[in-house]
């Protein structure tokens, strides 16, 4: 697992998850219901709209091309475990079906959210610097994870498109792979859940312009060794926004 320092203040980490669109109905309308009294909680979540409309650039939706689960199948086949590859083969067919309209869903819910007016009139904070992004995808283009990572911070945001509950046997975790190839836990991230994964400094050197992210199948808690030991199911690269 990766040295990480404090999580970031709830206030904060509510905030951008609000502005993401994952919250629950009922936390959302305690949200909302905050944001109309209290100016400054209402700032940070427009700064995370503008900070977050940037995901939604050049997304289309795309039909899974003939014979992708065949190849993911035969990419799957080297793997040792081949009953347990073959049963995360099967999660990860069904939860693709649902992840197109959880991906779908929460898409236009960051773009209804940052084209929509603020609830009060504020003054927001000054920018927080240069952010990027990654889209997490499967070996046919089918995005699973929303990654940006925020350089003030030192911390990287991701949301989950699985369906929530998909996969309860397993855990997902998150790794960075900076341009020494080899794979550094964040830590892992629940279906269908978003959640802001802070950063040691070292670790966020590494977070540089074309290192990648990757999400791997793992056993409850998380991989036991210093990489990935169950099958990599989406990566992405990060990009400047």
């Amino acid at each position: 697992m990766s040295d990480i320092g404090p999580e970031l203040p709830e206030d904060e980490a509510l905030a951008a998850e609000h502005a993401l669109g994952v919250l629950t109905a009922r936390e959302r309308a305690a949200a909302e219901h905050r944001m109309a009294r209290d100016p400054a909680f209402a700032a940070d979540v427009q700064t995370w709209r503008a900070r977050l409309a940037p995901l939604t650039d050049e997304i289309a939706p795309v039909t899974a091309p003939a014979g992708l689960w065949a190849r993911i199948e035969r990419m799957l086949a080297s793997n040792d475990n081949a009953l347990g590859v073959l049963r995360r083969l099967r999660f990860w067919r069904a939860a693709t079906v649902g992840s197109l309209a959880m991906t779908a869903a929460s898409l236009a819910a960051v773009v209804f959210l940052a084209a929509r007016p603020p609830e009060i009139v504020t003054q927001p904070r000054a920018p927080m610097g240069p952010m990027m992004d990654a889209r997490l995808m499967t070996d046919g283009g089918q995005p699973l994870f929303l990654a940006a990572y925020d350089p003030e911070r030192k911390s990287m945001l991701v949301a989950s498109l699985v369906p929530p509950g998909a996969d309860p046997d397993h855990s997902h975790e998150l790794w960075l792979i900076p341009s020494d190839g080899k794979p550094r836990s964040l830590g892992l991230i629940d279906p269908g859940a978003s959640k802001a994964m802070p950063m040691s400094e070292p670790m966020a050197a590494m977070a540089t312009e074309g290192a990648s992210l990757a999400v791997s199948v793992e056993p409850l808690g998380g991989s036991k060794l210093e990489g990935p030991s169950g099958p990599v199911a989406a990566v992405g690269k990060l990009s400047r926004l």
